[in-house]
């Protein structure tokens, strides 16, 4: 259940208390596959990569959040695209067990996890990627790297006071940052598995 809560005895007042239930993090999952571990995803990323070592190629990574009654759902992204011929995608659903209604926490938060799956592209799996197309950059072949953040620099977005603390955060991980419109992964793919 997604808003179960914990009976616990505080030992030293003798009083029953509710807690709320710990954090949910769910394996990477698609419409093909509904569990994968980081591994699998890697492998699947590199299939669809050597499909065709001559294409352009971005790794996208974004995640979006909604809040619900009892909890906030958080939901990363991730799609390697081949400029003009497709895409692969998953995503992995975190749960928090309340609701996060200040939005710098939850943008915060949101930054967290993309930067959580960031990380397990170490330098040895991205150079596994680039290495892919490297022989092939002289005929147009390219590997790049996003981060995507749902955040937007619009005199009316509520977000755009945060646009230069979350930016500099993705470039000092060595990722290019995306916000809206450019930012689809997360305000787009991802968004639609937060309902």
């Amino acid at each position: 259940m997604l808003h179960k809560q914990i009976l616990s005895l505080n030992r030293k007042t003798g009083v029953i208390q509710l807690k709320p239930s710990p954090m949910y993090i769910s394996p990477f999952q698609n419409l093909q596959k509904s569990t994968m571990s980081f591994e699998e995803v890697f492998h699947h990323i590199l299939e669809f990569m050597e499909l065709n070592p001559k294409g352009k190629f971005k790794l996208m990574v974004g995640t979006d959040s909604q809040v619900h009654k009892f909890h906030t759902i958080f939901i990363t992204g991730i799609v390697i695209q081949q400029e003009g011929n497709g895409v692969w995608a998953c995503i992995r659903k975190v749960l928090i067990p309340r609701k996060m209604t200040h939005l710098h926490e939850r943008i915060s938060y949101e930054l967290s996890l993309t930067e959580e799956i960031v990380s397990l592209f170490t330098e040895d799996r991205k150079n596994q990627l680039i290495n892919i197309v490297l022989p092939n950059i002289y005929e147009g072949a390219a590997f790049t790297m996003e981060g995507h953040i749902d955040i937007g620099a619009g005199k009316r977005n509520k977000t755009r006071e945060f646009v230069k603390e979350m930016v500099a955060r993705m470039e000092s991980i060595g990722v290019e940052p995306k916000i809206k419109p450019n930012a689809f992964v997360a305000s787009s793919y991802a968004n639609r598995y937060t309902k």
